[in-house]
């Protein structure tokens, strides 16, 4: 396998953006990986104008991995009251289960912590998700009990196909081996 390459995205690639986190996220083009939420939400993900704005806010990045010149996953990092922010993390699901997001979170947790000196790093995650929540455990992060209401009514965030969607605030120490 070849090594991943990193850098930070631009207004140029916000299509492909939008392409990879539906892929990874939405519809039956997810089923392929094990990150669907094709079962709980329907609609987008992300949209080009929520892009736009974490790549122009002041401390904020998405960092883009790719292989021989290929969009294999991408996050958002953020300075988040104090907090690194995680988010938008996704990796196309032909990708999923190489190491690729493992790669992915270890450059977000460096860029939060090298580039900004944040303590810790934050993210937020629906909290019927399981598996999903038992990889990030794997990698360091905690359930902090802190629950967020889903954003029902806003189709920016998709089109729940449940009526108790929330999400859990998980966060890891930042600075130590990862």
């Amino acid at each position: 396998m070849n090594e991943l390459t990193f850098r930070t995205a631009t207004a140029t690639d916000i299509p492909a953006l939008i392409e990879l986190v539906t892929s990874a996220y939405r519809g039956d083009a997810s089923r392929v990986g094990w990150t669907t939420e094709a079962d709980l939400l329907d609609g987008q993900r992300v949209d080009a104008d929520g892009i736009l704005a974490d790549i122009n806010r002041p401390r904020s990045v998405i960092l883009i991995a790719e292989q021989n010149g290929q969009l294999q996953a991408c996050c958002h990092v953020a300075d988040e009251d104090g907090h690194g922010y995680f988010g938008m993390f996704a990796v196309s699901p032909t990708a999923q289960g190489g190491g690729v997001g493992k790669q992915v979170m270890q450059q977000a947790e460096r860029h939060a912590f090298e580039q900004w000196q944040l303590p810790t790093m934050q993210m937020t995650v629906i909290d019927c998700r399981d598996e999903l929540i038992a990889f990030y455990e794997r990698r360091g992060y905690v359930r902090t009990g802190i629950k967020k209401p889903f954003p029902y009514g806003d189709a920016r965030y998709g089109l729940p196909k449940r009526d108790d969607l929330q999400f859990e605030v998980l966060e890891k120490p930042l600075g130590t081996a990862a």
